[in-house]
């Protein structure tokens, strides 16, 4: 070190180094192999998947269908989701990718959720849906999209999209991790197990307790065939 160097050289220099390794995790790690076939029978437990012998690999471990096959949307938010991720498609463990298949009946939404562990992208295939997310400082953003139209939603923020046509409406989203959870608002609020205790909710949404109870009963005798 010179004696040049300046106090806030020395701060920027020792910031970089501190930031860089956080913008290295903020995605799922890179690959050390060609592939690792999540074995979802495995005993051991990590954070992810350990791989499937290699001599056990088939073709088939490369391929999924899943998407190809509509969801039903006969539910309380008239919309299905197909997921593609390592749970049902083995072959993305490790990769840092997966998608998912998005059916909403007219009138429907696929209603306001978060994904703790990736950004989102889509692309509307047939209708026309509207699309908006959250920002952590209360900004609103959306669009009315049809048919070819993408759009993205960064890491973390709540977001939506509702079929705003006449037809049922189909996405397909892509997400930057193998399993990017999904957090749906209203289901974890409201029909939790066990249930977080009424004096939580009627204080964090300024309601009396029949009113929370009204929104529980709903989602605790709807929610439990639903996949999220």
């Amino acid at each position: 070190m010179t004696s040049s160097t300046s106090p806030l050289s020395l701060i920027f220099s020792l910031l970089v180094y501190v930031v860089l390794p956080l913008v290295s995790r903020s995605a799922d790690s890179d690959p050390l192999q060609d592939f690792c076939i999540a074995d979802l029978n495995a005993t051991v437990i990590v954070n992810g998947f350990p791989c499937k012998p290699a001599s056990a690999v088939t073709s088939d471990d490369f391929f999924f269908d899943g998407l190809s096959k509509e969801g039903s949307t006969a539910n309380i938010f008239g919309s299905s989701v197909t997921r593609g991720n390592v749970l049902s498609f083995p072959g993305v463990n490790t990769l840092g990718i997966s998608m998912n298949r998005v059916d909403i009946a007219p009138g429907g939404m696929n209603a306001p959720h978060w994904h703790p562990r990736s950004s989102e992208s889509g692309v509307v295939i047939q209708g026309r849906v509207l699309v908006g997310f959250m920002t952590t400082g209360n900004v609103f953003y959306s669009k009315n999209l049809t048919v070819g139209q993408m759009f993205v939603i960064p890491i973390g923020l709540v977001h939506f999209q509702q079929n705003i046509g006449e037809e049922k409406a189909l996405l397909f989203t892509a997400f930057n991790s193998q399993n990017p959870g999904s957090v749906v608002a209203s289901v974890n609020l409201f029909g939790s197990t066990p249930s977080i205790p009424n004096d939580v909710l009627t204080k964090a949404f300024q309601v009396d307790a029949n009113v929370v109870n009204g929104i529980k009963s709903k989602f605790e005798s709807s929610t439990k065939c639903m996949e999220f």
